[in-house]
Formats: structure tokens, sequence, C-alpha cells
């Protein structure tokens, strides 16, 4: 992908944000996902999370995308997963909802970080993708829970991966959504892709609001994209992921083809691997019970103790 021009890498990541909006729906009896979130600390950086579900059952850690809060997950897929027997952790990534911000860099760095990217040079970036990993981790810390079943979409797919092969102690299972290792080889996004719905970086005021209202944080972009950027590679890394890994995708995903799902299980040593008609780089409403019910048959198969999942 070193290939792109800086500003199709950017909107291609900035459309991430929009095509997630379709993940968004309507309440769901039992999960209000406007409630009070707790906080926590990784160094200086605070974190805000929620519970939802048996505070006795096994943990699940759930982790959104790009520039995406909590909220934006699909209420019916929180809703099922806790009925399905299980805690469910949600988080605010740093930089959105009600964790703390990092300085927004301005637009002549950006555009040098992403030049950089497309001719092979290292990109600098506030902070990392495993930066983002030990604020999970932390969440996890506050709540005194040694294992966790982990799941992610899109970044936080990465996000998850990443707490997989670093932190293997603390993760129970693995379920990548939508998600990537980044390698080279792979697919570029569409050419509709890289013209982007909207470049969020830019957004007014006004637009900013009414995006943070559906739980979306333009501010975020610059920094995660090159926290993205800047992980570049990380086959080798999710190579030595061993804890049991359900892969899902998109067949229609223009953004991260089916391609990068495909890369990503054969990546990980059993993983297995389900592709999904008509639904993009988003998570439809019509497959959300199908994609709970492929969840959590793969989280009943591999089970912790009671002992482990509450200390």
């Amino acid at each position: 992908m070193s290939e792109f021009l800086p500003t199709a890498v950017f909107r291609i990541w900035a459309s991430v944000a929009l095509c997630l909006l379709a993940l968004s729906a309507h309440a769901v009896a039992g999960y209000d996902r406007d409630a009070p979130m707790s906080k926590t600390n990784n160094g200086d950086i605070e974190i805000a999370y929620r519970v939802v579900g048996d505070p006795s059952a096994e943990p699940i850690l759930i982790i959104m995308g790009l520039s995406a809060s909590h909220r934006v997950w699909s209420p019916e897929l929180i809703a099922g997963l806790a009925a399905g027997g299980y805690r469910v952790v949600l988080l605010d990534n740093r930089d959105v909802g009600e964790s703390s911000r990092t300085a927004k860099k301005g637009r002549l760095w950006l555009a040098w970080q992403l030049f950089k990217y497309r001719v092979g040079l290292r990109v600098n970036s506030p902070y990392s993708l495993r930066d983002m990993a030990t604020d999970a981790v932390a969440v996890l810390d506050a709540l005194e829970i040694d294992r966790a079943h982990v799941i992610g979409a899109s970044m936080g797919g990465m996000i998850g991966q990443i707490i997989a092969y670093d932190f293997p102690e603390r993760t129970q299972s693995l379920v990548s959504i939508m998600s990537t290792t980044w390698a080279p080889h792979l697919p570029q996004p569409g050419q509709e892709q890289q013209d982007g719905i909207a470049e969020m970086n830019e957004s007014s005021a006004e637009q900013a609001t009414n995006l943070q209202e559906l739980g979306f944080y333009p501010g975020a972009l610059p920094n995660q994209v090159t926290a993205i950027l800047n992980g570049g590679d990380r086959t080798q890394q999710v190579a030595k992921i061993t804890a049991p890994t359900l892969v899902l995708h998109g067949a229609d995903d223009a953004l991260l083809s089916v391609e990068h799902g495909e890369h990503t299980a054969e990546t990980i040593s059993g993983a297995a691997f389900k592709v999904y008609q008509n639904m993009g780089h988003n998570m439809p409403k019509a497959i959300v019970p199908v994609m709970v019910e492929d969840m959590l048959a793969h989280l009943r198969a591999n089970p912790m103790t009671a002992t482990v999942a509450a200390r």
C-alpha cells in the first residue's frame, strides 16, 4: 500500500468511521449505551469503560475501531453477547468518547507523515497501537480480570491482535472482525474508498458535534491513522498468536478486502475463518444475530474456569 498518495491514504482511513455508522442501531432492552462510565488510568492516560452483563460471568473485552467510541457497537450485538452468558467490557479508546485526548497534530505534520509512508519511510505517531492495547489491558487490571475473551473490529481488531500476541496470558480467545495484519502484499482499498465519503479531519465544529453524538470523534483521526501506519506489517507478530481465534470478514468489504481477513486467518495457527455475504466494512443489522451466534459458539468452545474468570 506504500504507493498511495498521502491524501488518499488519509481519506481511506477517514472513511472507516463513516462506514462503521452501519454498526449503530436502536436501543435494546437491558443495554443502555448512554449509561455512565467508570475510568481508570494507564500512566497519564485516562480510559473510560463500562460493563454489561452478569458481573460473575466470563469476561469479554470488546474494542471498537478508528475514531469511534464504544457507543458505535450495535446494541443487539452487545445485548446478544450478554444474554449468551458473558460479561461484556466496553471501553473508549484514547482520543474518543470519555477517555483522555492527545493533542491533535496539525495538517502540515500529518501531510509529512503520510508522505513518509508513501515513500517507505517510518511514520511518527503521538502514540502506537500497542499503547492502545496497554490501555485496554489497564481496564482489565482495574476490573481485576486476569484473562478475557477479546473481540475487536477494524482498528479494534488490530488492537485485539496485539493483546493476543503481547499479552497471551491475558487472552482466553480472540475474535478479529474485518481487520488486517497490514501485510504489504494485500489488495489496496477500492477507488471508491480512496475517494472517501468525507474528510472528517476537516469537519466543521457543527459537523464534529453531530458526529460525536453518533459516537465518532474526527479529532482522533490524525493520531489514530498515523498509529496504524506506524504499526506497519505485523504478520510476524500475528503469527505468534496462540489463543483460539475466529476471523470474521465481509465478502463485500471494499476498504479491507476479504483477502485481509483470509491472510489474518492463515497467519494464526488453527484460526477459523468465516465470510459473510452482503457485508462490507460494516455489520448490517440482518447479519448481527448470525455473527453473535458465531461468536458465542467460538467463546463456548474455549471456556475458562470460574476461578480464572473472576478472581
